[in-house]
């Protein structure tokens, strides 16, 4: 394990998306037991944390985010035992584990939200959420103007006639955060996860607890960082407290914002000493391939976290965006102020331009992303170079956004898609032989991008990222080297940590000598073959 009070400052921590990451039992799911089972390929890997997606019990409207018990492990992952021998079995090989809270909201199937349909309007049990009457000629029109982020209307109205609020999907009621047995609630939902043993916790829609006094009706712009109901400053009191809770644990255990919001700077203030560890670079991750963009983001980022006493998560991949693969393949960049959350490049199913150049896009970011000063999080399946899978047949949809919106808008459930591990068809070791099928279909062609194929072959995308974080934790440079941004030729960006040390990235169509870079050192590593001393497009390289 890393050590020191503050271990995630430079950690390289890997996402696992539960349900898609190994199935140990043939049902078609992947479970805890599954994870215990790979954690030597995590191990052999190189990183130094996982991340745990939601394994509650939950009716998985949203794939696992609308939480029943928050105490639990739903039967399809595991049990509580399970959950404590993987604990354990990480733990042995020195992996640290984080795991997902989710505030905001609950499921409607939550002890509490069935007692609040129970119980009257104004009742204590209603209290816990946000319930309010409706306007206009028998309250028939919703409280205010609200929109869920998945589409639709925020707010559903009830036999009795009163409205509740959900941000998201109808069965994803939002808690009031104004009363005190709701933070009692959660502080000890906290210590019981610390209590068994967690090295850290990732809390899901961090800025949206805290709602607007008086709710009051609003301009939409369309994009969801800036909707008006998130990004309260009375959030901030919130974690303040859960840093009390987490600071009387020892050894030290983080906390890790997920705030969706574009201005760095307000997602700094997640981050400064008395509140969170981290928080989640959205600024990054959104960047589209443009070196004004991807450079304004460093830029901006390190600048802001530093101005809280922190460094920077460097994150391009999750399991609510497209691919990176895919993502990085589009023609034009994304203008993140006119397109609505979780809608991906439209590439027509153009595989070889994904392959031709997102893929090259995807490895060099990789290197940008290892080479940074800070946090690096890896999505399971980057490190394989997968692709947004192709559109899938509408049976196989869970994500409400998909459904929400009748199609219209592509949800997240083809960047879910469970992992290939070896053979030539489904389920590519993902789950036992003779098993359910997985419960999103994988492509046929995904076999060529599993574990056992990429795993020794040189030029594989997996190579690539062991040998990056293997470097990463023997350079002394990249664990504390300083960053200094450096003149470089038109279209490349160029960055030296301490004196031995730089990184360069070609934006570029056509390749450039690297001689004219003026780079420390010779080649260390680098996203495509450097031949003759040239720098190709859409490559990185690393010298020293």
């Amino acid at each position: 394990m890393t050590s020191g009070s503050n271990w995630s400052a430079a950690a390289l921590i890997y996402q696992i998306y539960v349900r898609s990451f190994a199935d140990s039992d043939g049902d078609g799911i992947g479970d805890l037991a599954g994870i215990r089972s790979r954690l030597d390929y995590l191990v052999e890997l190189g990183v130094d944390a996982i991340w745990l997606t939601p394994f509650y019990p939950s009716p998985m409207v949203d794939g696992g985010y609308d939480v029943a018990d928050y105490r639990g492990v739903d039967p399809k992952f595991g049990t509580l035992a399970d959950f404590d021998e993987l604990l354990a079995a990480a733990h042995e090989r020195g992996l640290r584990v984080i795991t997902d809270v989710v505030p905001n909201h609950t499921s409607d199937r939550h002890a509490w939200f069935r007692e609040a349909l129970a119980s009257a309007p104004g009742s204590a049990a209603r209290e816990r959420f946000v319930f309010r009457p409706g306007r206009g000629p028998g309250g028939a029109e919703p409280p205010n103007n609200w929109r869920s982020v998945f589409g639709g209307p925020a707010w559903t109205r009830l036999p009795d006639g009163e409205w509740y609020l959900h941000l998201f999907a109808p069965e994803q009621p939002d808690l009031d955060w104004e009363n005190p047995e709701v933070r009692e609630e959660f502080a000890d939902v906290l210590r019981f996860w610390l209590d068994r043993g967690v090295d850290g916790i990732r809390v899901d829609v961090a800025h949206g607890l805290i709602k607007p006094d008086g709710l009051p009706d609003t301009a939409f712009a369309g994009v969801s960082g800036n909707r008006p109901y998130f990004d309260q400053d009375g959030v901030h009191e919130v974690y303040r407290e859960w840093r009390k809770v987490l600071d009387s644990y020892e050894p030290d255990r983080i906390m890790v914002a997920e705030a969706r919001l574009r201005d760095v700077e307000r997602v700094a203030r997640y981050a400064r000493p008395d509140e969170m560890d981290q928080a989640f670079n959205f600024a990054f991750l959104w960047a589209p391939w443009s070196l004004d963009t991807v450079r304004d983001a460093i830029s901006r980022s390190i600048d802001e976290m530093a101005a809280v006493g922190k460094t920077p998560t460097w994150v391009f991949g999750n399991h609510d965006e497209v691919r990176a693969a895919t993502r990085l393949a589009a023609e034009s960049a994304r203008d993140r102020g006119d397109v609505e959350w979780f809608d991906g490049p439209d590439l027509d199913g153009d595989l070889d331009r994904i392959e031709r150049v997102g893929l090259r896009r995807a490895r060099a970011m990789a290197l940008l992303s290892l080479a940074l000063p800070g946090s690096a999080y890896l999505y399971q399946g980057d490190e394989l170079g997968l692709p947004q899978a192709p559109p899938l047949p509408a049976a196989f949809h869970e994500d409400p956004i998909w459904h929400r919106s009748g199609g219209a808008r592509a949800g997240r459930d083809e960047c879910r898609i469970p992992l290939p591990w070896d053979g030539d068809e489904a389920p590519f070791g993902f789950s036992p032989k003779g098993g359910q099928d997985p419960w999103l279909p994988q492509p046929s062609t995904w076999g060529r991008l599993s574990v056992a194929q990429q795993r020794g072959a040189a030029d594989s995308t997996l190579s690539l990222y062991q040998r990056a974080i293997a470097l990463r934790r023997t350079r002394a440079e990249l664990r504390g080297g300083a960053f200094a941004l450096r003149p470089a030729p038109e279209g490349i960006l160029a960055f030296t940590r301490g004196p031995g040390f730089a990184c360069a990235v070609s934006f570029n169509s056509d390749p450039v000598p690297l001689e004219h870079l003026g780079l420390p050192g010779a080649p260390l590593l680098s996203s495509a073959p450097v031949d003759a001393g040239m720098l190709p497009p859409d490559c990185a390289v690393w010298t020293g």
